[in-house]
């Protein structure tokens, strides 16, 4: 990263810190990820305010600090291995591959994670898995993750993703509740679920199917 992105990324980081108390780890992961190589070329002006951008597909770019929220959320100390359920652009999976050891991350949109490939191999990301496919089946052949993290809203959590996170784990994802949404944090503690909601949010929804 140049010495300009460097410094723009940095304050990126500490205007989320600002609105949202970040640990330490989750701020750097963000002042060490280049945002305008996620962001469409004519949004590029744009990359570093904390606004949702549109991108291909009817699909958008989360905004800096809901992804940074939406990291903080999934307690990441100590955690090694993160599955992200919406792959989309790509940078919440390049936010978190700063924090985690391997990070698992599966896109039913076929053009949008050829983009996001493309994007991780000119940014030298060598820790990020990607896969095409329904993200509510999971990747059950790398299972189980200490972390899993939905970028789209979900009416349901399919219980097979559950069963692929490991004891103790945390999963995070916006939830669709009536005409609203709520990101909720779920616990895994042997057979029991422990679940809190933590903020009203606004995503775009999980869907069903590959499109190609």
């Amino acid at each position: 990263m140049d010495r300009i992105t460097a410094t723009k990324t940095a304050r990126l980081a500490d205007e989320c810190h600002k609105q949202f108390k970040l640990d330490n780890q989750v701020r750097d992961a963000i002042a060490s990820t280049n945002r305008e190589m996620f962001v469409p070329i004519g949004f590029k002006h744009n990359a570093y305010k904390l606004d949702a951008l549109p991108m291909g597909s009817a699909q958008w770019i989360s905004s800096p600090l809901t992804v940074a929220k939406m990291t903080q959320y999934l307690e990441p100390k100590g955690a090694d291995r993160v599955l992200e359920i919406g792959c989309g652009s790509g940078y919440q999976a390049a936010v978190l591959s700063h924090i985690f050891r391997g990070v698992f991350t599966i896109e039913r949109i076929e053009p949008l994670m050829l983009e996001a490939k493309k994007r991780f191999r000119e940014l030298k990301i060598q820790n990020i898995h990607t896969r095409t496919d329904d993200g509510q089946n999971g990747w059950v052949q790398y299972a189980p993750y200490d972390r899993i993290l939905f970028s789209a809203t979900a009416k349901e959590i399919p219980a097979k993703l559950f069963e692929q996170l490991s004891d103790g784990g945390v999963l995070v994802a916006p939830m669709q509740k009536g005409s609203k949404q709520f990101i909720m944090r779920f616990t895994k503690n042997g057979s029991s679920i422990k679940s809190e909601e933590l903020e009203e949010c606004d995503f775009v929804p999980v869907l069903d199917g590959v499109q190609k």
